[in-house]
């Protein structure tokens, strides 16, 4: 009974991972005497030496694992919080008219038609005909009534006339007054912007403070250097895009 335990114990899984393939390939070939007491082969000893150090607390250098590198996923984030921030001025800054025809000045506009309301650009294709004229083409010609209204009650100031099947817009030169106002919404549309990037770096150098107790302090500063060097990019691309916007403003 005895000898037939040790067999057990000694050919269980956990012991049989131990084996070298020989003495695997010797226990399956040979027949087992039971008056005879079996060992197990000694375990090597640096796998002794690990097991005992693990116990301890203590690792090895080829065993520990390199830390995970954020760095990539924060600067990821910021940047498409950035970006988000640029899409929204670009909206912004569409939306105010210039003396100058552009399909996209309608593109804000929203018509309710068939108790649906949708962007103007969804049910019209608008084109330029000269630099003053726009011609808006309704894909259903029974909307151009609804077109026509939602144009002339939109803030732009516009008074299309039906021409046949489509309208045509024409835009009239702005006053000094009008110029005043416009350049005051795209300063404010710039600054609107700016806070929103400069959020997006706040977060970003929170996140960074996080990993303090994970990443030596040159990875972060390196990192803190790289978001602040995204921030002052987006910045100036907001700050070229407003002035663009100006000049064109002041061209009339």
């Amino acid at each position: 009974m005895m000898a037939g335990y040790i067999i057990r114990r000694a050919f269980s899984r956990r012991n049989l991972f131990r084996l070298p393939t020989s003495a695997l390939s010797v226990c399956q070939n040979s027949p087992v005497d039971s008056s005879r007491v079996y060992t197990l082969p000694t375990m090597p000893s640096f796998i002794m030496e690990t097991r005992r150090a693990s116990s301890k607390g203590k690792s090895f250098g080829w065993l520990r694992e390199a830390p995970p590198n954020y760095g990539p996923d924060i600067k990821a984030s910021a940047v498409s919080q950035m970006e988000a921030a640029m899409a929204a001025l670009s909206v912004e800054l569409s939306k105010l008219r210039t003396g100058r025809a552009s399909p996209g000045m309608l593109d804000h506009i929203i018509v309710e038609t068939g108790g649906v309301k949708m962007p103007l650009n969804r049910i019209a294709l608008v084109s330029v005909l000269d630099p003053k004229t726009l011609s808006v083409n309704p894909y259903d010609p029974e909307t151009l009534k609804q077109l026509e209204n939602t144009i002339v009650s939109s803030p732009l100031g516009l008074n299309p006339k039906t021409d046949g099947e489509r309208l045509t817009v024409v835009i009239p030169p702005l006053t000094k007054e009008h110029m005043q106002a416009m350049n005051k919404l795209v300063t404010k549309s710039c600054e609107d912007t700016r806070q929103s990037i400069r959020r997006a770096r706040q977060k970003a150098m929170e996140a960074i403070k996080k990993l303090n107790s994970i990443l030596p302090k040159d990875d972060l500063k390196r990192l803190e250097k790289e978001v602040d060097d995204l921030t002052k990019k987006f910045i100036k691309s907001a700050e070229d895009v407003s002035k663009a916007k100006e000049k064109e403003i002041s061209q009339g």
